[in-house]
Formats: structure tokens, C-alpha cells, sequence
């Protein structure tokens, strides 16, 4: 069935998802000893077992181009391939296991060359059942001749169990010639299908399927009222619904309608913290502060300079850049506490510190508190052999002092001389990591054509020993087709930060030459192991470009950090990366803000903001260079050849200057200076969240059997849980004031069981003092929206029917108001469903609802 045996593109990694494409060249054998992140118990992929498949179902085919084709790897044979007759969705090739396994990666083979018909990007599913599947990877191939390996899901939704599969199937979305016929060339599965491994996890995940559909029906049986069939089921199965704390919420809430004994239970849930899961999980809201210091003298405009931050003793150090006219090597600091700048070298040369220069990079060592300084960039005019050379200095912070350690690293095992590098700190190996950046060579006078640019592999310098070592070559490099040497695709423009307990770098997108790398890579610095995230962890676009994938797109103006506590990387993107389009007056002129979760492996977009078109009269006349009217706040106009630092103490970010990147211009640079901060929502948020559904609830119910002490109740006890300040809050409450008017029983007039409550009905509608009341309360907001708690689409999603013991309106109008209708039993179901899914999942009842996979 099977393929004859093809070795694996990546048996070098122990993620296995890595194309040899990414680093140029051969990787040390070492890494391939190490272990997955997510299981200690997962091989490497050189001993995981090739896995027997057949063809079992397929959309379509050209001529000559059998689905067959797949199972022979054949990359000089232009007809070696399943191709699909039309590129007319969907399209797709089903494959059958030759028994359930345990799959955890694909392997796709190519043409020996690029080809139009490669598939740019592709869905994979799995499942039991081939009408059952759910979704294993999404993600898309390369156009060039290497073979890719994927990492696919393998665990179940709450990764409790393995996933096992029987059928597998691929569904192409996109060729890279958009005309063309989809082509998949080879395919190849590997993981685990012995029995005596995989019968145990059978086992286990048929149990866990089982005790879910119980789960289910004790849902559906409880909102529908079938509380005999509840009690049965559970009594039989001994599977319980929910942790007895969420139904106590249930009874309290939906059966006997105290609300406030739901209040009280809520507070207690998020005291204990149950909703601390649900917080994290919540996006940052973002705020932009403009630093207006205490200073007489600051820095001045400037771009390409470089920021440290010293976090324990609240200092921020700033070194030289271009001001539009020249380079400069003046020192500053900053100081957080006092709010005040400090010139510490006006021109660092005369101090035995490093000449003017920009495009450099800098790192702080916490321990010796020195802060180190590496690379520049030179113009072409000043390129010569005498004057390119590699200075590494450091500024010692305690004595006030420079010292130049090395007058050319390349000279002793360090890089040659680097511009658009990047440098990271371990401080507790006392390393400093520095990778990528353009090499700057001597001019050739005699030269006729472009010279081939050359970009610096990764290298480390130990501060104790005084020892540079290279680590990674580019793969360009003339030994990077030796078996012992280890190479990478190096890079411009790109980011890279350290998390000193992952033991890892961390580096994403760049270019070189004009290539557009949007790899996001991670090394490890001890094992010497790397992975391509975002391969492993795939994310969920359907459509091409980085931004349609949700994460940033490289270019020229990212800026990274990264906090080692909370496990997140943040990016901060502006302007554009292609020269006509580095303009604020053009379409694309953007500042965005994203973070990514090393927990759970995804990005999420803080925030985006495009800007009008403005120049710098503009600018001027806000009196405020460089800031611009962003989502109605004032934050940095998109800029680039700023700086983005990150203080771990406070969790806040400073950015200082750019170029803004203005026509009219060109020599204008910036020097404000700004705080952002991002918070995630506190738990007195969520508690005053979920008061105002409770309340709103209760209020809702209150204007059926008392309208004048439900306005009361309005204007006391929900405006409490309302914040005033907040637009949308504040008009969603004042449309709630219309509930008092609103015919609750389908008829025209309103009918009331007693005379006195239809005397206060009309009471409410024309004594003019209680109209004016209720039209300030109301403030003219219009009320377009359904202002109640739920439409009857959101209860019918719920799983709730209205249906199955609803009586006819004729019958809700005789029945006494106090009493609990099914319509309002409905609603505060639907209210619990709501809350619920604030709590800890393996607390709760299923997201799901039965009704969900009955469709009629």
C-alpha cells in the first residue's frame, strides 16, 4: 500500500516539521536525541513507524494523474502525481489506514522542481469514520523541490487522550498558479498503529466519547424539564453532569429564581479564582500614554538607535541613531521613577566609547550591569578595507565609563561587521546570542555588477571567558554542505527574543534578498534543537497573506519583546516594508499590536489602527510630533527605524522615535516618546459583568409583575453594575427603560390579572413626573436592538426549545404573574448556559447541545 522507504526530510528534529529549506543545510545529528516539548514519551521521527494506507475515496482526477500516484515517491517524473480534474471546490483525497493509529505526522513529496500545481494551502482531516472527521492541520507547501513534514493533532479537544484515526483526508484549497489544477505529488503518515499500543488508547478514547454523550443527554433532559429521565440516566451511569457547586448555580438560579443567592454564589467563584481561566484567556485592552518628562534636555529626533532597559533599577539607556543628517553617539538615560532624561556622553568617542552609528544593536546585562554594543551600518562612500572593521564595546553603568573589548570580532571567532542583526541576552549563561544582519564588505572600485549580498549566521559571545563561537552558518556559507556543520537561513529585518527558563530563541519573519520569510522559529540553545512554530502549531486562515493567516507580516518595522513569566512574545508593526509604500500618506500606513501565547500557541491582534493620510504640517499643528488620532485616542503615528523596549517589572513598553516616513520630508525624524500598557480584564470586571445579566434578568421579570419597582430596581441596583463612562454600556442601559412599555403577552393593550397592577400600568403611561422619569432615563437612545436577554434564535442555539412546553398566549394572559412560566424558566436556562462558560470546562456541562446533530 504504502510507498517504498524514503527517509524523513527532518529526522534532525524531534518535532519532526521542519523542512531543510528553512536552514540551508544539515543540521547537527545531536538534535536529534531530544524530545517533543508537549510529550516526553514521543519519539523522534527516525523511529516512528511508516504507516500502511490505501486510496479510498477521491473527488476527482486528470488523465494519467491517478490518486494512486501518491504512493510512489517519483520527484523526476513530471507524471508521478494525483492531480485533480478541475480546481472547482471541493476537492479532496480520501485515504484508509490499514488499521486505527495513531498518526502524528505527514509527509508531502514534490516535483524536482517548482511547479504551478503545488498546493500553497490545504486542509487535513481524521477521523473513525470517513463521514466523521474532524480537523488535524491546516497549513500549505512550499513552491520549490523539498519534501515537508507536518506535525498533525493527535490528541483530543481537552488533549486528555490520543486521537486515533482510520481515515485520513487531504483537502486542497489553493495552487500556487491560481488557474491550475491541484497536484499532490507524495504523501507518506507516520506514527503508530501496533495494537498492542494502540488498543489501550482505543479503549480510552471510546470511554471518553461515551461518558460525553451521556453528558449531553443530561443536558438536553434538564433544560427540556425531563427531570424523571435526568435523575434515571445519572442514577445508571453514575456520570455526573457538572461539579455539584455549578449545580447548586442551576438550582438556585433557573429553578427557584433567587437571584440574589446567585449573586452571592458568583462572588464566591471568582474570590476562589474559578474564572481566572476565562480572564487569561481574554485579549489585553491596550492604552497609549505620551511620556512628558520633567527634563530641560532629552534626546533629540532621531531613527536607527538603539534602547535597554535596566528593570530593577528603573533606567532606560539610549544610544546613537540618525538624525537625518548624520550619525550620533550620544548616551542617555532615562529615568522610569523620576520621569526625567540624563545625558551621560554627549560624543562617546572622545570617551574611549564607540563613533557615531546607527543600525547597531544593544543588550543589558542584569548581573555585571554593562550594557554591550555590536555592528552599524556604513555608506557604500566609506567602505573601505581600513575602516571596515567589527568593534565591540561595552558601557560599564556603575563606573560611568566605555571600553572597547574587541577592535574587530571577526578577528577572533566573532561575526564580521553586521547591520539589521539582532542580540539577545542569557544572563545565566552570561551569553549574549547575535544572528542575522547584511555583512558590510569592502567597495570595489573596479566592480561592473551586484555583488551578491552575504548575511551573518548565529553566533554566541560567553562575557566571562571573552570567547566568540559560531554556532549556526548561513546556508550560503561555503562549509555549509559539510555533514558537521549546521546552517540557517539568515536574515534582515527580523525579530528575536530570549525566555531564559525555555532555554530558547525565539525568531520571527525577515528577508533576504527579496524573499519574504515568515518562518517562525525557535532554538534551542542547549540542546541545539529547531523548530518551525508555525508549522507545529498551525493556525486557522483560509485565505493567503500573513494577515488573512492572523499574525503579523514581516517587513521592516517589527519590533519584539517577550515576558518570560507570562510565557508571551509581543510585536509591535507599523509601516509598511516595501520603499513606495513606506509612506504615512498611503493606504497601507498602519500601527498594529499583537501577542503570542508560547501556551497555547496562537497569536492574538491587540489591536490594529490604519491612519489617514497626514504629512508634517499636519503633525505640527497637533503640536505633538509624531502622534496622530487612532480608534479616538492618541497614540504613535506608524513610523519606522524606531525602537520598542519592554520593562518585565512593570509590564509596560516604551517606544522612542522613527521616521515617519514623510515625502516631503525625507530628512524628518522623530523623538517622542511613549508608555503602552496592556491589561488583561480584572475580576472586578467579570463580577460586574455578570451582575448586570443577573440583574438585567431579575429586572426583566420584575416589569412583568411590578412595573414602578422594576424602574426603581433599574435606576438603583443595574445603573450600580454599569459603567457610566463606557458608550455602549451606557445606551444598552438606558434602552432597558422601554421594557416598562412593552406588552409582555402578544395582545395590543396590556392585560394585567389584577386591577391594581393595571393601575399602575397606566399610572406609569400617562402621570407625566413618572414619564419625564422614565424619557431621562431613556435619554433618546434609539431602541433598534432586542433589548431582552436573549432573542429566540439564541435560545434555539442554546439547545433550549421554546416549544416543548410553552403554553398559547391565551393561557400565559390568565396565569398569575408570580409564577414561573416556561418562558422564563427558558430565559434564565439560557442566563446559566451563559455563566457557565465562564468556569473551568471540567467543571461544567458540554459547550455542545444534543439538538446540535439532529438536522431534519
Amino acid at each position: 500500500m504504502s510507498s517504498s522507504s524514503t527517509s524523513s526530510p527532518t529526522d534532525n528534529s524531534s518535532h519532526g516539521s521542519v523542512a531543510p529549506s528553512s536552514f540551508g543545510g544539515a543540521l547537527n545529528p545531536a538534535s536529534g536525541t531530544n524530545t517533543s516539548t508537549q510529550s516526553n514519551a514521543q519519539k523522534p521521527f527516525s523511529l516512528s513507524e511508516r504507516l500502511n494506507f490505501e486510496i479510498y475515496r477521491y473527488s476527482s482526477y486528470s488523465p494519467n494523474y491517478l490518486p494512486e500516484n501518491v504512493l510512489v515517491d517519483c520527484p523526476n517524473d513530471q507524471t508521478s502525481r494525483w492531480s485533480a480534474y478541475t480546481n472547482s471546490p471541493p476537492q479532496f483525497l480520501t485515504l484508509k489506514l490499514r488499521r486505527p493509529a495513531i498518526v502524528k505526522k505527514i509527509k508531502f513529496g514534490k516535483f524536482e522542481k517548482s511547479h504551478v500545481c503545488n498546493i500553497k494551502k490545504f486542509r487535513v482531516y481524521g477521523g473513525l469514520e470517513d463521514e466523521h472527521m474532524v480537523l488535524l492541520l491546516e497549513g500549505g507547501l512550499k513552491n520549490d523541490n523539498v519534501p515537508e513534514v507536518f506535525n498533525l493533532r493527535c490528541l483530543t479537544e481537552d488533549g486528555s487522550e490520543n486521537l486515533p484515526i482510520l481515515y485520513l483526508k487531504i483537502v486542497p484549497l489553493l495552487s500556487w498558479g491560481p488557474s491550475f489544477n491541484f497536484s499532490i505529488w507524495y504523501v507518506e503518515l507516520h506514527g503508530q498503529d501496533d495494537p498492542m499500543y494502540t488498543s489501550a488508547r482505543m479503549k480510552n478514547y471510546n470511554s471518553l466519547r461515551e461518558v460525553e454523550i451521556i453528558k449531553l443527554c443530561l443536558k438536553h433532559f434538564r433544560q427540556q424539564g425531563y427531570m424523571s429521565a435526568f435523575g434515571a440516566l445519572q442514577e445508571q451511569t453514575h456520570v455526573q453532569l457538572e461539579h455539584p457547586l455549578i449545580s447548586e448555580l442551576h438550582k438556585c438560579l433557573v429553578l427557584q429564581g433567587d437571584f440574589e443567592k446567585a449573586e452571592r454564589f458568583i462572588v464566591e467563584c471568582i474570590d476562589e479564582g474559578l474564572m481566572d481561566e476565562y480572564l487569561y484567556k481574554q485579549d489585553y485592552k491596550h492604552s497609549w500614554h505620551m511620556k512628558l518628562t520633567e527634563s530641560d534636555v532629552k534626546p533629540g529626533n532621531r531613527g536607527g538607535h538603539q534602547l535597554v532597559v535596566d528593570a530593577k533599577k528603573r533606567l532606560i539607556y539610549l544610544y546613537g541613531g540618525w538624525d537625518g543628517y548624520q550619525d550620533l553617539s550620544d548616551l542617555w538615560v532615562f529615568n522610569i521613577d523620576d520621569n526625567q532624561w540624563s545625558l551621560l556622553c554627549e560624543r562617546s568617542e572622545l570617551s574611549n566609547g564607540p563613533t557615531p552609528r546607527s543600525c547597531h544593536k544593544m543588550v543589558f546585562d542584569p548581573i555585571s550591569e554593562n550594557v554591550f554594543m555590536l555592528g552599524r551600518y556604513l555608506d557604500n562612500s566609506i567602505r573601505t578595507s581600513d575602516y571596515i572593521k567589527s568593534d565591540f564595546y561595552l558601557y560599564d553603568t556603575r563606573a560611568g565609563n566605555w571600553m572597547q573589548i574587541c577592535d574587530d570580532t571577526s578577528q577572533v571567532g566573532g561575526p564580521q561587521l553586521v547591520y539589521d542583526h539582532q542580540m539577545c541576552m542569557d544572563a545565566d549563561k552570561r551569553t549574549i546570542y547575535v544572528f542575522g544582519g547584511k555583512i558590510l564588505t569592502p567597495r570595489s572600485v573596479n566592480a561592473t555588477g551586484a555583488i551578491e549580498p552575504e548575511y551573518s549566521g548565529l553566533f554566541s559571545y560567553h562575557i566571562a571567558t571573552n570567547t566568540w563561537a559560531q554556532i549556526l552558518v548561513d546556508c550560503h556559507h561555503v562549509s555549509a554542505s559539510m555533514a558537521d556543520v549546521m546552517s540557517i537561513k539568515s536574515r534582515i529585518t527580523h525579530c528575536m527574543v530570549f525566555h531564559n527558563k525555555h532555554r530558547k530563541l525565539y525568531i520571527y519573519g525577515g528577508q533576504r534578498g527579496k524573499e519574504d520569510l515568515d518562518e517562525f522559529l525557535s532554538y534551542d540553545v542547549d540542546t541545539q534543537a529547531i523548530s518551525v512554530l508555525n508549522k507545529e502549531h498551525p493556525h486557522h486562515g483560509t485565505t493567503a497573506g500573513n494577515e488573512a493567516k492572523f499574525e503579523p507580516s514581516s517587513g521592516y518595522t517589527l519590533r519584539a519583546t517577550i515576558d518570560c513569566e507570562r510565557d508571551e512574545i509581543y510585536i509591535f508593526s507599523s509601516l509598511s516594508k516595501v520603499k513606495d509604500r513606506r509612506d504615512i500618506q498611503h493606504v497601507d500606513a498602519s500601527n498594529s499590536f499583537w501577542v503570542y501565547s508560547l501556551r497555547n500557541h496562537k497569536w492574538s491582534r491587540i489591536y490594529y489602527c490604519r491612519h489617514s493620510g497626514q504629512d508634517a504640517n499636519s503633525i505640527s499643528r497637533m503640536n505633538i510630533l509624531g502622534a496622530s488620532k487612532g480608534d479616538g485616542a492618541l497614540e504613535p503615528c506608524p513610523r519606522y527605524a524606531h525602537q520598542l523596549v519592554y520593562d518585565d517589572l512593570a509590564n509596560t513598553h516604551y517606544l522612542f522615535g522613527g521616521n515617519p516616513g514623510i515625502c516631503q520630508q525625507q530628512q524628518l525624524r522623530l523623538d517622542d516618546f511613549w508608555l503602552l500598557r496592556l491589561e488583561k480584564p480584572k475580576r472586578e470586571e467579570i463580577l460586574k459583568h455578570c451582575r448586570f445579566l443577573v440583574r438585567k434578568l431579575r429586572y426583566e421579570e420584575m416589569t412583568r409583575q411590578d412595573p414602578l419597582k422594576a424602574m426603581q430596581y433599574l435606576r438603583h441596583h443595574i445603573a450600580a453594575v454599569i459603567d457610566h463612562s463606557d458608550v455602549e454600556q451606557l445606551n444598552n442601559f438606558h434602552k432597558l427603560a422601554s421594557l416598562l412599555f412593552k406588552n409582555h403577552d402578544g395582545s395590543l393593550e396590556r392585560e394585567c390579572t389584577t386591577p391594581a397592577l393595571c393601575a399602575d400600568g397606566e399610572d406609569l403611561e400617562t402621570d407625566p413626573d413618572v414619564s419625564a422619569k422614565i424619557r431621562d432615563e431613556v435619554a433618546d437612545g434609539p431602541a433598534t436592538e432586542n433589548i431582552s436577554l436573549e432573542s429566540n434564535e439564541s435560545l434555539i442555539s442554546s439547545g433550549i426549545s421554546e416549544t416543548a412546553s410553552s403554553p398559547s398566549s391565551s393561557s400565559c394572559t390568565k396565569r398569575a404573574r408570580t409564577e414561573c412560566t416556561p418562558e422564563l424558566k427558558n430565559k434564565r436556562a439560557f442566563l446559566f448556559n451563559k455563566l457557565v462558560q465562564l468556569m473551568p470546562p471540567s467543571m461544567v456541562q458540554p459547550e455542545r447541545n444534543l439538538s446540535d446533530f439532529v438536522v431534519m
